[in-house]
């Protein structure tokens, strides 16, 4: 199932997934990515493609991210 330590190559395999809260449909491509719960490391996915392949992360380093996001320390 995983190509090496950080892809997934089909996340379905996988259990968890959620969308953000800030998902509302509302992106003019329906951009979303989707977070699965309850693994080691932090898989990430594009919902559009739930058969498709998940990066994954370590809790450390997705920690870092999303605090990073909600300071806004990214460009929109």
């Amino acid at each position: 199932m995983v190509s090496n330590e950080r892809t997934v190559h089909d996340s379905s395999r996988l259990t968890g997934w959620y969308k953000s809260s800030y998902s509302d449909g509302g992106t003019p491509q329906g951009e979303c990515l989707e977070v699965a719960l309850g693994h080691a490391t932090i898989p990430v996915r594009d919902s559009k493609r739930p058969t498709g392949p998940a990066l994954t992360f370590s809790p450390t380093t997705w920690s870092v991210f999303v605090s990073a996001v909600r300071h806004g320390e990214f460009g929109a």
